[in-house]
């Protein structure tokens, strides 16, 4: 918890909440056993005046055990919200501390130097507009306009095909989700940090019990949800997805020069990658998560780098993390376009989901019988679940933008975009 920069005393909570309800249990137990005893005693009384001596004294137990029982429930109910907090283990080479410590593992391309930023050569082609967006929606949203929505067309279109090249089946995922969903994939803010979640709410939602919603921060969240409370044969593992879907940020920075214009916005477009694996399988899954980011950033022609995340910058669920910045000459500096995590049993354990092994047909045999759920639950385990930004539209059309500008104001297009817009321009002017 520590050197993952979560204040928080969750730990300490569960295992006294675990305690305390153990102890409410034994007694609750206790009890019921005391409660079928008098209910024998009532069938059998000798008298009449007995049997109305057993009956309150059944009443009397009957209501302590619903106020045990009432105790148990609330307490369970905060082991779970105390549980959520507690994030994941740490793989043992990543690099402990803040965002500085961060390794470098590798660095593709050369940084261009100097040139104008995203924002001027946006507005110079007629890409762009923030000024009627702020006046319609509010800062920190825009519109993307003639090249500019075709350039976020090309990328999501770019990277879901390169995404299906590679065995992974597309999705197109809902933009809203239940709260507990986005939870259980660790998307809850650490103490005294803003929620970054915008909470959807109608006149028939407010003050009912019906599950509240929230506007999804990335795909990942409906992609695990994709396969929740699901158990998977361990020959259809892994499962490998690729979504598309808009994101929300309820945080959308400080408004300092670096975060002008896209790069931190409230609305955005992403293609995520997301995959379910056995234990076994998601160390590999996470080195070909990792190795697709960087073909096709190279193919864009981008200067990007690799960074081996330290504990601070994981989040609740990366076991560990891979975060990739491409060199924005508009800043002179690098911005996050990309990460990949492997976020092991964390996210399967609160949505439940599992696979049956390999063994378990081994036992059965060939067989076609049925097999009672208590046997063939002990050849059930949790999956894997990683994830991977394919492509985060605003992000990569800054590094497109100023890395291939032309003293005039044109933009030139990677080869690999110039099919999936009209005319197949080789330069945007």
């Amino acid at each position: 918890m520590r050197l993952r920069n979560y204040e928080s005393d969750s730990v300490y909570q569960v295992k006294e909440l675990y305690s305390k309800i153990a102890s409410l249990e034994t007694q609750a137990h206790k009890l019921r056993e005391e409660r079928d005893q008098v209910n024998q005693l009532i069938r059998s009384a000798p008298t009449p005046e007995k049997r109305k001596e057993y009956i309150n004294q059944a009443k009397q137990w009957k209501d302590q055990l619903r106020q045990l029982e009432t105790q148990i429930s609330a307490m369970e109910n905060e082991l779970t919200t105390q549980a959520l907090q507690i994030p994941n283990d740490t793989h043992p080479e990543t690099p402990v501390g803040p965002e500085e410590n961060a390794k470098i593992l590798k660095v593709v391309g050369e940084p261009r130097q100097g040139g104008k930023d995203h924002v001027t050569i946006a507005e110079k082609l007629d890409m762009i507009d923030f000024e009627q967006a702020s006046l319609v929606t509010g800062s920190k949203f825009y519109y993307l306009k003639n090249y500019g929505a075709w350039l976020e067309f090309a990328l999501i279109q770019y990277a879901m095909h390169k995404a299906a090249a590679r065995g992974f089946s597309p999705v197109l995922a809902p933009d809203m989700v239940r709260t507990s969903i986005a939870y259980g994939c660790g998307f809850q803010p650490r103490k005294k940090e803003a929620s970054q979640i915008y909470d959807v709410t109608t006149a028939s939602t407010v003050n009912t019990t019906a599950p509240k919603l929230c506007l999804v921060g990335t795909a990942e969240i409906p992609l695990a949800g994709l396969s929740a409370t699901k158990v998977f044969a361990e020959e259809e593992l892994p499962k490998k997805i690729v979504g598309f879907s808009h994101a929300f940020r309820a945080e959308a920075g400080h408004g300092s020069a670096e975060e002008r214009g896209l790069y931190r916005v409230h609305q955005f477009s992403k293609v995520e990658l997301f995959c379910v694996t056995t234990p076994e399988q998601s160390e590999a899954m996470l080195a070909e998560l990792r190795t697709l980011q960087e073909d096709m950033f190279a193919e864009l022609g981008l200067c990007f780098r690799v960074l081996d995340m330290p504990t601070e910058e994981l989040g609740a669920s990366a076991y560990r993390k891979y975060d990739m910045e491409a060199w924005m000459p508009g800043k002179n500096g690098w911005g996050e376009i990309s990460s990949t995590s492997n976020c092991t049993d964390y996210q399967t354990r609160r949505l439940d989901i599992r696979y049956l092994s390999k063994e378990f047909k081994e036992h059965v045999g060939s067989k076609d019988v049925r097999v009672p759920w208590s046997v063939k639950e002990k050849w059930v385990n949790y999956c894997h679940t990683l994830n991977g930004t394919a492509m985060a539209v605003p992000r990569v059309i800054i590094a497109l933008l100023e890395t291939h500008q032309r003293s005039d104001g044109s933009v030139n297009v990677p080869l690999a975009l110039r099919k999936w817009i009209p005319g197949e321009p080789s330069v945007l002017k």
